[in-house]
């Protein structure tokens, strides 16, 4: 799913009168407060330049996460219904997430929580020019929120909390979901503790797994592993100066889980890692509803073909 370029266009006006030598420091900065992050709930991206550069290395990797791992959960509910009435942003930053499934799903209205007043002014603009029906209102993700609806996001916001507060908001976050919640975090092995903590949870409380897993039985992969998917995200010119790369694209690590209060219809399998393709025969590393498994498929195997169009990620 392609960054939009209207989005694209518009934030790359708006940076325009910027110093690109600044926007840089801002972009590396944000990278290390981030990556630095303790957990604490301190406020990371506060000035405009900052948000703007955020906006401009940050919004296409996780519009990209995001609209992949929703393409994933559409898949396991049916035809009739993967449109929501309504949708619920929480920790919406710029509106990554919100652009995302304005262009995975059939959506109404939009209403996006976010804490930093900059943010809000930014993202509220991008929605509004995008012509994405979203009510901005601010709030802080650790002191409750109100509202419900259909489809419920929370996107890169569990690393920005301590374990006690992290479990309030997933238990908030599931009460505010009348259909379907998709959490995102990054593609480490920190984030997927936190999806796995979060999974745990969101079943005690009733969730039923719609996507990534096969099911809801207890997740087989080792402590010595994890469990992440990968989308390819094209870079624009400014975003390679931000970002100091010569590569046209960037690869997004990421974790999620998706639940529903309704019954899903989750995958047979996942392909947890790349297929290994040998002469005659493609071997798939697999999740399924009995545990981890290796499969070998081969030429006179029916889904041979299938096992050849397939990636890391996608349901076998």
């Amino acid at each position: 799913m392609e960054f939009p370029a209207e989005l694209r266009g518009e934030i790359e006006r708006m940076l325009s009168d910027e110093s690109t030598k600044a926007l840089a420091a801002a972009a590396e900065g944000l990278s290390k407060r981030y990556r630095g992050n303790d957990g604490s709930g301190k406020r990371l991206a506060v000035s405009r330049r900052d948000i703007l550069a955020y906006a401009a290395v940050r919004m296409p990797a996780t519009f990209g996460a995001v609209g992949r791992a929703l393409e994933l959960s559409l898949e396991c509910l049916p035809e009739e219904r993967r449109a929501f009435r309504s949708v619920l942003d929480i920790g919406a930053g710029t509106g990554a997430a919100s652009h995302a499934a304005a262009a995975a799903a059939e959506c109404g209205e939009f209403t996006c929580i976010e804490r930093e007043p900059e943010m809000i002014s930014l993202g509220s603009h991008l929605t509004e020019f995008c012509g994405v029906p979203a009510v901005w209102k601010q709030g802080d993700i650790t002191g409750g929120f109100d509202g419900k609806a259909e489809l419920v996001l929370c996107s890169y916001c569990l690393n920005e909390l301590a374990a006690g507060d992290r479990r309030a908001l997933v238990k908030r976050l599931w009460e505010s979901t009348e259909r379907l919640l998709v959490i995102v975090e990054p593609g480490t092995p920190e984030g997927y503790s936190r999806i796995i903590s979060a999974r745990e949870q969101l079943t005690e409380l009733g969730a039923h797994i719609a996507a990534p897993c096969p099911g809801n039985t207890a997740c087989p992969i080792a402590e010595n592993d994890w469990c992440h998917f990968t989308v390819r995200v094209p870079r624009s010119r400014l975003h390679k100066q931000l970002k100091g790369g010569d590569v046209p694209y960037e690869d997004e690590k990421f974790c999620f889980i998706a639940v529903s209060g309704e019954q899903t219809s989750p995958c047979e399998a996942r392909i947890l890692r790349h297929p290994r393709v040998d002469s005659g025969r493609i071997t798939l590393e697999l999740c399924t509803q009995s545990g981890r498994e290796q499969l070998m498929v081969t030429k006179k195997d029916t889904r041979f073909k299938a096992a050849r169009k397939s990636g890391a990620g996608d349901a076998f």
